[in-house]
């Protein structure tokens, strides 16, 4: 290989996987995931990064920023990153062409940590040895019996202390039963366990109020999203009186979006999503930024593609280890990481990069096109 390694090809493919029973949170329900594979290839090397995204974001990497990755650099990630936001600039970037670019970034940073036989995790350098994790899931079309048992799956099987479950049902319009569920998981789950709650802005700003109050006996810690995060002194407002941690941010598709939210003081943790903002270049500017405000950040979703750059930061809080992405991680690629009392250890067994590969004979009923 020569001295300085470029990318020669950029590839894309994309993956529906139906969910195992109906899902639902506050404002949203659906019967599938798509994941869409960005892979970047230099010589006998493949990096490999994803982002869970309509099937179109393989089109964006493919007529817009395929072109302009090839023949670049491939040790250049921050460079490429920067190419790549420039080459969307009149298709806008907020959306599906910050998670096309998300892709290529952890491909390309899956690349050159393959390139140079490390872990990404040192390639970066580690600020922890584990990342800790909490159960995500508890959708609002669970039964009872379905909730506990995945309550119960975390806890007991997998030795996680943290589980959320999806609250504002319908809307706001299901308080009662939001109300009723959280207590329900505080019974599964008993006194030792850190129970949180996510309502994806299903509440106006007094009800939010009223449901943050109303989980307080509860021992509820975390209350994401009570209201739209497009709403950020709104958010700041009731972030100021309710005793729970707020937390947003998982729609940031830019860096400039996680300075509004945090100036506007809207935040007790920040979330960030490596597959939606510019991937982890932007990830780790966006866990500088909280860093210097004394904020801490989570990482929203698709575990495997955080968990070496949350092992980078100092200031990280945990990892959401969500049902849907856990499953279809686990089916898609090999490599995947076991929790082990409730954090990963990305990098432990030395292997170069995310330490992911896809297995095509899994993965190949569910591909697209």
């Amino acid at each position: 290989m020569s001295d300085t390694p470029v990318v020669e090809r950029v590839d894309t493919a994309v993956f529906t996987v139906p969910t195992d029973a109906p899902e639902a949170d506050g404002t949203l329900a659906w019967d599938s995931t798509t994941l869409v594979l960005a892979e970047v290839r230099c010589g006998p090397v493949t990096g490999l990064g994803y982002t869970y995204a309509p099937a179109a974001t393989a089109r964006v990497v493919d007529d817009l920023l395929a072109g302009v990755v090839t023949g670049r650099p491939a040790l250049d990630v921050p460079g490429t990153n920067e190419a790549m936001h420039r080459a969307v600039r009149n298709a806008g970037l907020p959306g599906v062409c910050a998670q096309a670019i998300a892709a290529v970034d952890i491909a390309l940073w899956d690349l050159k940590a393959r390139l140079l036989g490390l872990p990404l995790v040192r390639l970066l350098g580690a600020a922890r040895q584990e990342v800790p994790l909490y159960g995500s899931g508890g959708f609002t079309t669970y039964d009872d019996q379905r909730l506990e048992r995945q309550l119960r799956g975390w806890t007991e099987e997998e030795g996680i202390p943290r589980v959320k479950i999806k609250i504002g049902e319908s809307w706001g319009r299901r308080e009662d039963r939001d109300l009723r569920r959280v207590g329900r998981a505080r019974t599964v789950v008993g006194d030792r366990v850190d129970l949180y709650v996510d309502a994806n802005g299903g509440y106006d700003a007094k009800q939010a109020l009223r449901v943050g109050r109303a989980i307080v006996d509860d021992g509820v810690t975390w209350f994401e999203e009570p209201v739209s995060s497009d709403h950020l002194t709104t958010l700041a407002r009731i972030r100021a009186q309710v005793s729970q941690d707020v937390t947003a941010g998982e729609y940031g598709y830019t860096l400039p979006y996680f300075e509004h939210m945090l100036a506007a003081g809207a935040v007790d943790c920040l979330q960030a999503d490596v597959t939606r903002c510019g991937g982890i270049t932007v990830w780790l500017r966006a866990a500088a930024l909280a860093q210097a405000r004394g904020i801490e950040i989570s990482g929203h979703c698709a575990p495997h593609a955080h968990a070496h750059a949350a092992a980078a930061v100092p200031n990280l809080r945990h990892l959401e280890w969500f049902h849907d992405h856990v499953r279809i991680e686990r089916l898609l690629f090999d490599g995947t990481l076991t929790p082990d009392g409730g954090a990963l250890t990305p990098g432990d067994d030395g292997t170069p990069g995310l330490g992911l590969t896809l297995d095509h004979e899994r993965a190949r009923p569910y591909r697209v096109g």
